[in-house]
Order: structure tokens, then C-alpha cells, then sequence
């Protein structure tokens, strides 16, 4: 599988809102997450493997009251890498609603993410 092909699974299991089927499907077993510095050790923080990518995206949907906005970007491919442009726009448990825009980068290496890092500013 291409970079770009698993660039499009990616964004049309997003557009869906199947992350975790996207994640189980596309990533590979010791991908690792990096968040930006400020974020780094929280509960959703950098983790390394795929369970612990699991787990802290089931932590951030246990917080999500309800998602009024969710929208991902046509995917921009450079050989091994690719990056999208996510906006959701959600009430949170306990922080209301949120209006959140981020650039994810991806790594693929033998057919799978091996790699994800996010880019967004705290507010």
C-alpha cells in the first residue's frame, strides 16, 4: 500500500469519525504519538505503541460531550510522509465547548503509520 493510499484511508475513516478503526487498520503495532512540548506528559501526551495510542484516543473520546464541527483536509504527500489539516469543534466534559485546528503529520513505512505528531496551539 502507497503513502497515498493510506493517507485516503486515513482521511475517509476520519471524515467518518472511525479513528479507532483507522488506527487499528493503518497503524503499525510500535507507532508512537507526539504531541506539541506543552502536552508532551499529560493523560494525552506522547505514547509509543499502538494499545497505548488506543487508550489515550478512547481517554479524549470519554471527554467529548458532543462534536458540532468535524472536518479533515485532502492529504498532502511527500514520499514516506503526509500531512492533513483537522478541525473539530466540540463540547468537552469538563472544559465546554472547543474549538480545535491542528496539522497532523504522518510517517509510513512498510504500508503502515509508524508515526503520527500533532501541531496546535494551547488555548
Amino acid at each position: 500500500m502507497s503513502t497515498a493510499t493510506v493517507a485516503k484511508r486515513l482521511v475517509a475513516l476520519c471524515r467518518e469519525g472511525k479513528y479507532e478503526e483507522a488506527q487499528r487498520e493503518l497503524y503499525a503495532k510500535d507507532a508512537i504519538s507526539i504531541e506539541p512540548q506543552e502536552m508532551a506528559n499529560g493523560p494525552l501526551g506522547n505514547v509509543k505503541g499502538l494499545k497505548a495510542i488506543l487508550e489515550k484516543g478512547h481517554h479524549f473520546q470519554e471527554n467529548v460531550e458532543k462534536i458540532h464541527t468535524s472536518e479533515v483536509s485532502e492529504p498532502v504527500i511527500a514520499d514516506g510522509w503526509f500531512s492533513v489539516a483537522m478541525h473539530l469543534d466540540a463540547t468537552m466534559k469538563e472544559r465546554g465547548r472547543q474549538d480545535m485546528r491542528e496539522i497532523c503529520v504522518y510517517h509510513v513505512r512498510n504500508d503502515k503509520i509508524v508515526q503520527e505528531q500533532f501541531f496546535y496551539d494551547l488555548h
